[in-house]
C-alpha cells in the first residue's frame, strides 16, 4: 500500500468523499481539500441497491485515479450490514451486499472495502462474533481477486471490561481486542483485515487515553495477540463524547475530547505512520470532512524525527 514519498514521518492524510455526481468527482473533490487519499461508498449507505459501475466507468476510474497522484481508494459499506445479527435473513442480506460492494471495490481498483460488524442483539457473544466471522468467510470466498475486506472497530455498548473479554457481554462487535482476536483466528484468511477508527477505540475504551502509555499498551497487546499489521488504515476522528461513552459521535480534529494533543501523541508513537488515515469528520463548515480538518491533522506530524 503506498505511502507518504514526500514525508516518510506522515502517513497519507484523507477523507471520505461524496460520489455524488459521478465517481470521478470524489477526485476532485479529493483535490479541493487535499486530501492524499480517499474513501468513497458504493451505493447509498442507508439503502440495500447496489449500483454498479459499468466496465468503462471503472476503467476510467482507475485511469483518472492513477493520473491524480492520490493514494489509494477505499470504499466504505453501507450502514444496514449486520453479520452478528440473530436474524438470519438479515446476515443473508448483509453477506450478499458486501459481496457486491467488494466486487464493486475490486473492480474500481481500490484498496479495501471497509464495514462495520454489527450488533448481537442480544445474543451470547461468542454466538455473533461465530456469526460474523461466517459471513466474513462467504464474502471472502465469494470474490476471486478481491481486494481487503476490512471490519472497523465500534464503539461498542455498555458492559464491564471483564464481560467482553470473557466474550460474555456487550451489544457491539468489535469493540475490543479479543473480538479482533477472536475473528481473525476463525476467518484465517490473510484478505481480512482492520481498520482502526480513533474515535471508536476512546469510545469504548479499546484505547481509553491518548496518552504515550495509553497508546503503548495498545499497541503491546495487539501485536501481541494479533501483529499490528493486520491495521491497514486508520479513520481518525476526535470523538463528541468521552471514553467510555460507548456513544458513536465523531468531532472535528482537536475539537473533541481526544484533542491535538492526543493525536499528536499517536502521531509520536509511529506506530501508524505508515499507512493512510482517512478524515470522517463532521467538518467546520458542517459538510463533512474539508481543508480545515486535513490541514489540522497534518500539523500534528510537523516536527517529528
Amino acid at each position: 500500500m503506498p505511502t507518504n514519498s514526500a514525508n516518510r514521518y506522515r502517513p497519507l492524510i484523507g477523507a471520505h468523499v461524496s460520489v455524488a455526481g459521478g465517481l470521478l468527482r470524489a477526485l476532485g473533490r479529493a483535490h479541493e481539500i487535499e486530501a492524499e487519499a480517499i474513501q468513497i461508498f458504493g451505493s447509498s449507505p442507508l439503502q440495500w441497491r447496489t449500483r454498479f459501475p459499468d466496465g468503462t466507468t471503472c476503467h476510467e476510474f482507475k485511469l483518472k485515479h492513477e493520473e491524480s497522484g492520490l493514494g489509494p481508494v477505499f470504499l466504505h459499506a453501507i450502514y444496514l450490514i449486520n453479520l452478528a445479527s440473530p436474524s438470519e435473513e438479515l446476515r443473508e442480506k448483509s453477506v450478499e451486499n458486501l459481496i457486491e460492494h467488494l466486487t464493486v471495490a475490486r473492480d474500481l481498483g481500490a484498496a479495501g472495502l471497509i464495514f462495520h460488524p454489527g450488533s448481537g442483539k442480544g445474543l451470547p457473544r461468542e454466538t455473533a462474533l461465530n456469526n460474523t466471522a461466517d459471513g466474513i468467510r462467504k464474502v471472502i470466498e465469494t470474490v476471486e481477486e478481491s481486494p481487503y475486506l476490512i471490519v472497523e472497530n465500534s464503539a461498542g455498548s455498555a458492559a464491564t471490561v471483564q464481560e467482553v473479554v470473557a466474550l460474555r457481554s456487550g451489544e457491539h462487535v468489535g469493540a475490543c481486542i479479543p473480538d479482533f482476536e477472536h475473528l481473525l483466528s476463525l476467518v484465517d484468511s490473510p484478505k481480512l483485515k482492520v481498520c482502526l477508527d480513533t474515535a471508536h477505540a476512546f469510545q469504548s475504551r479499546m484505547i481509553p487515553a491518548f496518552t504515550p502509555s495509553g497508546i503503548a499498551e495498545f499497541s503491546r497487546l495487539w501485536d501481541q495477540l494479533l501483529k499490528l499489521d493486520t491495521i491497514v488504515v486508520v479513520h481518525a476522528n476526535d470523538s463528541k463524547t468521552p471514553a467510555g461513552s460507548h456513544h458513536d459521535r465523531h468531532e472535528n480534529i482537536g475539537a473533541g475530547f481526544i484533542g491535538m494533543m492526543g493525536f499528536r501523541v499517536l502521531a509520536q508513537s509511529g506506530i501508524f505512520n505508515s499507512i493512510p488515515w482517512i478524515i470522517e469528520t463532521p467538518g467546520f463548515n458542517k459538510k463533512g470532512p474539508d481543508i480545515k480538518n486535513i490541514r489540522t491533522l497534518k500539523k500534528v506530524f510537523s516536527g517529528l524525527k
